[in-house]
């Protein structure tokens, strides 16, 4: 068998890629990496620790250019004979898997959360979570995306080499005129820990409470998309069915009352925890524990009590 897992490398290595090339190694056979940007190679090389045999890097392709990344991946894919393609479930992959799909003749297995069974079904999330799949591709050549934080990157092997690749694809047709990322936050998609909060806090000059508990646990801040739409957090954080799909170990949301759009984005959480005057919000029913109180009186105590914790050593 012949694996090839494809890594958005432009601004690092993130978890979800280190994900990806664990899940690859547990596949069996040679595990190659295809990769475009400008990611350094002493970086790159760090992915044999994780089972990566080789890595391959087109430096030709600076963007995220869906047309070239599909024609990229197709080529190494023929290169090194690929039987299956893991991608990480993000946009990239939304994206480009089903383009690559059609092009290889492929079967596509979206957003997997486990290793395939012993007769190929591979367990994914289906109904925005609510309900579990299982399925099969009988085709030659399988493609898989896997779902962030379903699989736990493994150290196994020691550095690879890195080996300049060329796709020869096309020019891109599109023109990226500015790009602004967010600086000095942890990526929504890589956090483990997740402070999130709603119009239950009454406006943004109270969020600096949410901030002070995000920063206590070392956990990355959200939102409800109502807090987005009138402008009192930035639209990244914006978790949800229609912002950003997470899958932290923990989840803590204030004052947000669960609506199924906010529930089908976080619902992959590890650990829920709901902070609501409302017994009635539908959260409740979706969380692991619950504090029925005001915000503005439990979020103090809380952050004193992570606090605490932290200084104790426990």
């Amino acid at each position: 068998m012949s694996v090839l897992v494809y890594i958005n490398s432009n601004s690092g290595l993130h978890k979800s890629a280190l994900e990806t090339v664990s899940y690859g190694k547990k596949l069996g056979g040679n595990l190659t990496v295809i990769t475009s940007g400008s990611a350094d190679d002493s970086s790159l090389a760090t992915l044999g620790k994780y089972g990566a045999n080789k890595v391959l890097v087109d430096r030709s392709i600076q963007g995220n250019d869906d047309q070239q990344l599909t024609q990229l991946i197709a080529s190494a894919a023929d290169s090194v004979g690929a039987t299956t393609i893991i991608f990480s479930h993000d946009l990239t992959a939304k994206a480009v898997a089903p383009r690559l799909s059609v092009r290889l003749k492929a079967g596509l297995i979206s957003g997997a959360i486990e290793l395939p069974a012993a007769d190929g079904t591979v367990k994914v999330n289906v109904f925005s979570g609510k309900a579990f799949g299982s399925v099969k591709v009988n085709s030659s050549v399988k493609i898989i995306s896997l779902l962030p934080n379903s699989f736990q990157p493994e150290e196994n092997g020691n550095n690879c080499a890195v080996e300049s690749f060329s796709s020869n694809a096309s020019s891109s047709l599109i023109k990226v005129l500015s790009t602004k990322k967010p600086e000095g936050e942890i990526p929504l998609p890589e956090a483990e820990l997740v402070v999130s909060a709603g119009r239950g806090m009454k406006g943004p000059e109270n969020w600096g409470m949410v901030e002070d508990l995000a920063t206590a646990l070392g956990a990355a801040t959200a939102c409800s998309r109502p807090v987005a739409d009138i402008g009192w957090r930035p639209h990244h954080e914006h978790v949800g069915q229609t912002g950003v799909a997470i899958r932290p170990n923990l989840y803590i949301a204030i004052g947000i009352s669960g609506a199924i759009q906010h529930l089908a984005g976080v619902n992959g959480s590890k650990v829920i925890v709901v902070i609501n005057t409302d017994a009635e919000a539908p959260f409740f029913k979706a969380a692991d524990y619950g504090i029925l109180g005001d915000a503005f009186e439990v979020l103090p105590r809380l952050t004193e009590a992570v606090k605490k914790f932290k200084v104790s050593g426990q």
